[in-house]
């Protein structure tokens, strides 16, 4: 496998494939080799989306206190732009993004560590995105950040006056400087 420091602790790997007539076989996770890179994590819960449309947003998304998330991110089937925003109080790096393109066809995925909002736009129809957790979700602990606060200013790539495709839930969430008045993380 291959890793790569995206910046602010967020990694992306692509697992080795090995490929012959049938297809392919890879491995996604394993314990020891991702302990081996500083990913030493208990994962608890696999998530799985499906995003009809292009320009669907998904996010900026964490969970706070005993059941805050790390998460490991990967591509089944289209292209994501995906993002991760430091959100960690005390963080000299609080508020700053990374990005990356996570694809089917690269086979690459991101490593997204406790104390930073993730979330994802779909950049192709018919995505499926598959991710682990390693916390249940809690609803109690639950956080949305908007995803065009003008303090963090991720740079989407979305086409020119196109506003994303937002769940409800998302298209309320809170500022960055709301979520920091508010958390103890």
């Amino acid at each position: 496998m291959e890793v790569r420091d995206a910046g602010l602790g967020v990694k992306v790997i692509t697992p080795r494939r090995f490929g012959d007539a049938r297809g392919f076989f890879a491995e996604t996770w394993q314990r020891q080799r991702f302990a081996d890179e500083g990913i030493d994590i208990d994962w608890v819960q696999d998530n799985h989306s499906l995003s009809v449309e292009p320009y669907v947003l998904r996010g900026l998304h964490l969970q706070v206190g005993a059941m805050a998330q790390a998460k490991l991110v990967r591509v089944l089937r289209g292209r994501i732009f995906d993002v991760a925003v430091d959100v960690r109080l005390n963080s000299p790096s609080f508020g700053r993004w990374v990005s990356c393109i996570l694809s089917a066809e690269a086979f690459n995925q991101s490593y997204v560590p406790v104390g930073f909002a993730h979330g994802f736009l779909t950049l192709d129809p018919g995505v499926e995105v598959l991710y682990k957790v390693s916390a249940p979700h809690a609803p109690d602990c639950e956080r949305r950040i908007t995803w065009n606060d003008r303090h963090i200013a991720i740079d989407w790539p979305l086409p020119s006056g196109y506003r994303p495709v937002l769940s409800a839930e998302d298209d309320k969430a809170m500022s960055l400087a709301t979520f920091a008045e508010s958390t103890d993380i």
